[in-house]
């Protein structure tokens, strides 16, 4: 049935419905617009919207000496990359690293990491391939770049130039300033957390999630490193700088169509480090030792900076920023010589007879000996039950104090330290130096030992012996020092209670060390007496170093020779046993087995300490040559020969170098290396 509407719905009607046929005519040719004649247009405007923010890592600050020249700094990198999202499958990835191996070496525990890493991380986190690249493989990497870009078996790569962490001085500073490596989780755990503290942030706000974040992409980043050990650990914070970013347009296949402007983006380099440390008297030093395992600590007396610590043999740090090898490493880690370990900072070692100084100290204060008072040294002295035996089996006759620590007579200190007891000396020791950890701001770092009645009770809850006194009067038993501690000792006793605390960072971080033992006053004369007979070792005939220190020679008449003048030097030597020497190994006259019939890590070790000049001292001096066995025959000459080189060339003379501010350097060839 029909239904007749009335004229104005009629009206309204065809007017609504011409409207809506317009509007359907308007859109559908819009679409026709759109989809059939502008579709490729848009589908490129699409494509082209991507832009990214990738983290863009600071310069790392520069690591100087103390007369400016680089220990660690930057060098031109470059570099190639694969970002997993832009591959088609692991099989691209695994072809591409194919095809560029023939150009770069990729050993297969890397080419495994690529793969794993590949599976694992975020896809748009560019993997490292291989850096430090030479300028050949660079520009090869890149003539194949397009090539591998636009084949759909094949994963694209980038071709970077960035920078790399350089140490010009090789090894020489391998233990102090450190090197870099790629981080691991750990180290980006310890730099968040590190973060947080400097920050104040609650590690359960977000904006600490939002740090953790930042962190963790940064330290992904192809060109970032991690300081792995010395200064270049300690002071990571302040050396990595603020990071900037890298803004730059990518299309829906991950393809790179643009880098753009960065302006508002740009990072801040790192605060750059000064060490007290002179680069020419640590690479004098390394020389010296021509390869021994050993070490060196000299500090200037005055300023208490620490101007040379070696230890050797070293590594080179170069060889870790990109990753060493299993082979190498595995050849450090097993050389006997211990090349990895700061022997002059985590190496403790019994001080021998370079003790005798804080016995004589520790007796003259307490005034149980008078320096006057002789006692009759027959070769082996009885307490307790044994009898200890003196280095030399016949015997040094009558010995006063200053004649003790000349000829470095044994049974002399034995009953130094049955009378004074061994709370008194290790009362002592402390005030010299040792029993602390000193903070420099590098890792590592051990306080050794000096071993009273507490501290054996707490160790090993048992109460100290006086056979354990008679032991530790001539620096063996419960005693043990690091090189790094008898430097300050030494120090000490030539500067007396106005010697600075040892510092080895002039400039840079903040290295509060609140826990610090000063000296103190002691009895005018005390300090007198210890540095005269000091100066009797080197300087009187029949002193302990005397005739090493003179070329060992005696001239045509039989002579002794003239007294070593060069820095006019006081020291004391020193042996550390590496074992017990039991009675069975004694002859009938009281002498052990002879070092040289020993295998090399059985013998000795040797130690000297000395400060120069004499009359007017300004720097002291302490060396190890570990096995070494005479610490006047081996030790001696090296110390002799470095306080020669330091006044001579009297590095302390000049205050420390100051960077300009935000400066950044690249590192430039030094002018002295190992």
């Amino acid at each position: 049935m029909s239904k007749d509407w009335p004229p104005e719905f009629r009206s309204r009607r065809a007017i609504f419905s011409a409207v809506g046929g317009l509007v359907f005519v308007g859109l559908s040719t819009r679409l026709a617009e759109l989809q059939l004649f502008r579709s490729a247009e848009f589908r490129e405007e699409a494509e082209e919207v991507q832009i990214r923010l990738d983290p863009a890592p600071a310069p790392r600050g520069v690591i100087y000496d103390r007369t400016g020249k680089i220990l660690a700094g930057s060098k031109r990198n470059f570099y190639v990359t694969i970002r997993p999202e832009r591959a088609a499958s692991t099989q691209a990835i695994e072809a591409t690293l194919e095809r560029l191996s023939e150009i770069v070496p990729i050993s297969d525990g890397r080419r495994k990491s690529i793969l794993r890493d590949a599976a694992s991380k975020a896809g748009f986190l560019d993997i490292l391939v291989a850096d430090d690249l030479t300028w050949e493989q660079f520009s090869q990497v890149n003539v194949l770049a397009p090539e591998l870009d636009n084949s759909d078996f094949l994963a694209p790569v980038n071709a970077e130039v960035g920078e790399l962490r350089s140490y010009p001085f090789l090894g020489a500073f391998y233990h102090t300033v450190g090197y870099v490596q790629k981080a691991n989780e750990r180290d980006i755990e310890r730099v968040i957390e590190e973060e947080l503290k400097l920050s104040s942030i609650p590690k359960d706000s977000p904006d600490a999630a939002a740090i953790a974040r930042q962190a963790r992409r940064l330290y992904k980043h192809p060109q970032m490193r991690v300081g792995k050990q010395g200064l270049e650990y300690y002071a990571e914070t302040a050396l990595k700088g603020t990071a900037g970013a890298t803004r730059a347009k990518f299309n829906a296949s991950g393809r790179l169509i643009a880098k753009l402007d960065n302006e508002g983006y740009k990072p801040k380099p790192g605060q750059n480090q000064v060490l007290t440390l002179d680069a020419h008297l640590q690479t004098y030093a390394i020389n010296r030792f021509g390869g021994e395992a050993g070490s060196a600590v000299m500090i200037d007396v005055a300023t208490g900076e620490v101007v040379m610590m070696v230890s050797t043999p070293s590594p080179d740090p170069n060889e870790f920023v990109s990753g060493i090898s299993q082979t190498s490493y595995d050849a450090l880690r097993n050389d006997e010589k211990n090349p990895l370990y700061h022997k002059a900072y985590d190496g403790t070692y019994p001080p021998g007879s370079t003790f005798k100084t804080i016995v004589a100290a520790a007796a003259l204060e307490s005034g149980a000996m008078s320096p006057d008072e002789r006692i009759r040294c027959s070769g082996k002295a009885w307490y307790y039950t044994r009898y200890y035996n003196c280095w030399r089996p016949q015997g040094h006759g009558m010995m006063n104090m200053h004649d003790g620590l000349k000829h470095s007579c044994d049974c002399y200190f034995y009953a130094c330290a049955q009378r004074t007891g061994i709370e008194a000396i290790a009362d002592m020791a402390k005030r010299f130096g040792l029993g602390h950890r000193y903070e420099l701001g590098i890792t590592g770092g051990r306080s050794g030992i000096v071993g009273n009645n507490d501290w054996k009770m707490k160790t090993y809850n048992e109460r100290w012996y006086d056979g354990d006194t008679i032991s530790a009067g001539i620096g063996q038993g419960y005693m043990t020092a690091s090189p790094f501690q008898l430097a300050v000792m030494c120090a000490r006793i030539a500067g007396g209670g106005t010697t600075p605390p040892p510092r080895l960072v002039a400039s840079g971080v903040s290295v509060p060390d609140p826990t610090v033992i000063d000296l103190g006053d002691l009895k005018p004369e005390t300090l007198d007496i210890v540095r005269g007979g000091m100066h009797g070792v080197t300087s009187e005939a029949g002193g302990t170093a005397y005739y090493y220190l003179n070329g060992g020679q005696v001239d045509p008449n039989g002579e002794l020779p003239a007294p070593y003048t060069g820095c006019n030097m006081a020291g004391k030597s020193g042996t550390a046993q590496v074992r017990v020497i039991t009675a069975a190994e004694r002859d009938s006259r009281g002498r052990a087995i002879s070092n040289d019939k020993l295998p090399w890590k059985l013998r000795d070790h040797a130690w000297f300490i000395a400060f120069a000049p004499y009359d007017k001292p300004r720097y002291a001096v302490s060396v190890l040559l570990e096995h070494g066995v005479s610490g006047s025959g081996a030790a001696a000459p090296i110390a002799r020969d470095l306080l020669h080189e330091a006044l001579k060339y009297d590095t302390g003379a000049k205050s420390p170098f100051v960077p300009k501010s935000g400066e950044v350097a690249s590192s430039t060839p030094p002018t002295e290396a190992t």
